[in-house]
């Protein structure tokens, strides 16, 4: 189930700010003082920006092996809710634990924003939230401003919002389960840093998440560098074949099963399917996220999955064939010329082309 979440309305309230060094690195941490209020003209503005990355989501909850409640950052974020501490006293303390968790020296500084929210909206209702951002590269900008009566430019370096490096907004709902998080994290293999070491997070998991998940791991899978799939007998068409088979199984069932796709889609071959395996298993592992081999196919999560079948076709004569989701097999056929001692593409098409 997608959950229903809006921000329309919603506001940024009182924040605080921290710069987070490296501990491996001798980098110290810096805390505020004081809670920073955001200014009444400001506030529309930068409620706007913080909340822009969160407008496409996936969701996430607080979890524990043993209890939730071992979870010092669900136990932080619960004490905010709850009032029962104060905000700079807490978001100090998610800064330390933020820290106390560099413990990489490839784990890059940054500036961190910890803000309250009011009025994000969940299944209609209203609900505070909070927001963690950090920010680990700065970008120079020029500004224009008076001065006694004339003007001036300067340079100066900031935070720009489309940038921001990691990142997770809080919902206040759902609180024995772990609360909504949505997060993201642009470091790529550094995303276990943030989820599973700061926040201690797992992946929501419902008929349409893994439906999503495992559709979009079967295609990447078949059509990856990394494509059993090889070699003379398989290029970029049959690569693309075997997506769209992929597609075609979730398409065609309302159940999966594991069983069913290794034979129908990955044809009981016992090396396509032990590889496909081990690429789950690594998936599983980085994500700290476990996918199930049996659940209910939600059709309706396919169309972005299968907007990622496909591919181009490049030749050493300069010719390149892009290959669309739509591709059909049966449509192309190699060949190879005797007298130009030449290998040769046919394509197959119903109409001329356009």
């Amino acid at each position: 189930m997608i959950l229903d979440i809006g921000f329309k309305k919603a506001t940024a309230g009182p924040v605080v700010l921290a710069r987070v060094g490296n501990r491996v690195n001798g980098q110290l941490l810096e805390t505020s003082r004081e809670v920073c209020e955001i200014r009444k003209e400001d506030r529309d503005l930068f409620s706007q920006l913080i909340l822009k990355p969160f407008r496409s989501h996936v969701r996430y909850r607080f979890d524990h092996h043993s209890s939730l409640d071992k979870n010092e950052t669900f136990s932080c974020v619960r004490e905010i809710f709850s009032g029962e501490s104060s905000f700079l006293e807490k978001g100090c303390e998610l800064a330390k634990r933020l820290y106390a968790k560099t413990d990489h020296p490839n784990i890059k500084a940054g500036d961190l924003c910890i803000a309250r929210i009011r009025n994000a909206v969940v299944s209609k209702e209203p609900v505070d939230a909070l927001c963690i951002l950090k920010s680990e590269t700065v970008e120079p900008f020029l500004s224009i401003s008076s001065d006694h009566g004339d003007l001036r430019i300067t340079t100066e370096h900031g935070i720009n919002p489309d940038k921001i490096d990691k990142g997770c907004l809080i919902l206040n709902a759902d609180e024995a389960n772990g609360y909504h998080v949505l997060t993201f994290d642009r470091g790529g293999a550094q995303s276990k840093f943030w989820l599973q070491e700061f926040l201690g997070v797992r992946l929501f998991t419902d008929d349409s998440v893994l439906t999503t998940q495992v559709a979009d791991l079967a295609v990447s899978f078949l059509q990856g560098e990394k494509s059993p799939l090889t070699g003379e007998d398989g290029g970029i068409a049959e690569k693309t074949m075997a997506a769209n088979r992929a597609i075609e199984f979730f398409e065609n069932r309302d159940h999966f099963s594991m069983q069913e796709f290794e034979e129908e889609v990955l044809r009981k071959d016992p090396a396509m399917v032990s590889r496909f395996k081990e690429y789950k298993a690594k998936f599983e592992e980085e994500n700290n996220q476990p996918l199930s081999d049996d659940f209910g196919i939600s059709s309706g999560e396919l169309t972005k999955v299968h907007r990622k079948v496909g591919g181009v076709m490049k030749f050493d004569t300069g010719v390149e064939v892009r290959l669309l989701p739509e591709f059909q097999e049966g449509t192309i056929e190699r060949g190879f010329d005797e007298d130009r001692a030449m290998g040769f593409l046919k394509v197959y098409f119903n109409s001329k082309e356009s």
